[in-house]
């Protein structure tokens, strides 16, 4: 498969602004694999598919406010910093991608907040937009923390041209989101409500929790027409013994194993044992699934509708079938449904 494959036109007023108004009232899209039958639902109706016994496994890292603005030194120019990874809680050292990247060189101090409380300097280039920063604060890490919480707002993806809402800080975190970490919503969890996760547990599904945390590299473009050549940027990933005791005992019982969104089929698939059953992890993925490519866990999944050429796409088409995924993302487009992180979900079956 090239990345050419994975190109189609998507008209812009697709692409989701804002959520739906209730969680669970965005568009379903339901595949049968075996006939290829298509169905439109509403997500609420995801209970229907799912009996007694079967397993949901969730992604529950959650996201924390990682994009900051900040003035350069001397010229006061607006700089926009957006947290990836600490790298040294004792030095509070982090990796961060600046824009604009040309004014920001090593040796450069940013100033953050009105008071100018929090002050970083950049002590690295690691890519043409990367930087390791040093930030200075008095206070104790505790109160670090909370001042970049303070300062810090939800970091929507860019394609979203509005400002940042108060109601985003809610909407762009799924209601089960425990571990802090991510950079971006696990976005198919994002259209489960409370309510909805009461009746599923009511009817006797299982759900199995695992941590990984999104970084942007899930969003990198593919810069290769050559699949095999492109690297995935490492995320990591937690899997305890609980969650692999409920996936293992549904597949041992043929029951449905269902991946809640590309960050939960990437964890799973990413700690397969040699007898295709899951095994705890605790340490860093890079794994990068397009087609063909065999599964060895979940037997279904739910995701949303993704951006041409997109690492998430080629994962669906490798679990859907790729003229099954071409057909279904006409169809969407067709019928209006809203792609990306706010958008519609589809479930595969």
């Amino acid at each position: 498969m090239k990345l050419s494959h994975f190109n189609f036109e998507l008209p812009k007023e697709l692409l989701a602004e804002y959520p739906s108004e209730n969680r669970d009232e965005s568009k379903l899209m339901v595949i049968h694999r075996e006939t290829g039958k298509i169905e439109h639902k509403m997500f609420k109706d995801l209970i229907n598919y799912f009996d007694e016994g079967d397993v949901m496994v969730l992604n529950n890292t959650k996201v924390f406010p990682a994009r900051l603005y900040g003035n350069k030194e001397k010229t006061g120019a607006r700089i926009e910093v957006f947290l990836l990874r600490e790298l040294n809680e004792e030095q509070r050292l982090w990796d961060v991608l600046v824009d604009p990247a040309r004014k920001i060189r090593i040796g450069n101090k940013l100033y953050f907040g009105e008071d100018e409380s929090l002050v970083a300097e950049v002590i690295d280039n690691t890519t043409s937009r990367g930087r390791t920063l040093r930030f200075l604060y008095d206070g104790s890490y505790t109160d670090f923390r909370r001042k970049l919480k303070e300062l810090g707002e939800t970091p929507l993806p860019k394609y979203i041209k509005r400002d940042v809402e108060p109601e985003d800080e809610d909407r762009y975190q799924t209601i089960y989101a425990k571990h802090e970490g991510a950079v971006a919503a696990p976005t198919a969890g994002l259209h489960f409500s409370k309510h909805l996760l009461k009746r599923l547990e009511i009817k006797g599904i299982d759900f199995a929790e695992v941590t990984l945390h999104v970084g942007l590299g899930t969003f990198n473009p593919v810069e290769v027409e050559d699949l095999s050549k492109h690297k995935m940027d490492s995320e990591e990933l937690i899997i305890d013994e609980k969650a692999t005791e409920i996936v293992n005992s549904a597949k041992t019982n043929k029951r449905k194993v269902c991946a809640v969104g590309t960050t939960a089929m990437r964890g799973l698939e990413s700690a397969v044992s040699s007898v295709h059953t899951l095994n705890t992890f605790n340490g860093w993925t890079n794994k990068f699934i397009f087609p063909p490519y065999e599964f060895s866990i979940a037997t279904c999944m739910i995701t949303n509708f993704h951006l041409p050429k997109s690492t998430l796409l080629m994962m669906v088409s490798a679990f859907v079938g790729h003229d099954l995924m071409k057909k279904a993302y006409k169809e969407a487009i067709m019928e209006g449904y809203k792609f990306y992180s706010y958008g519609d979900a589809m479930l595969i079956l």
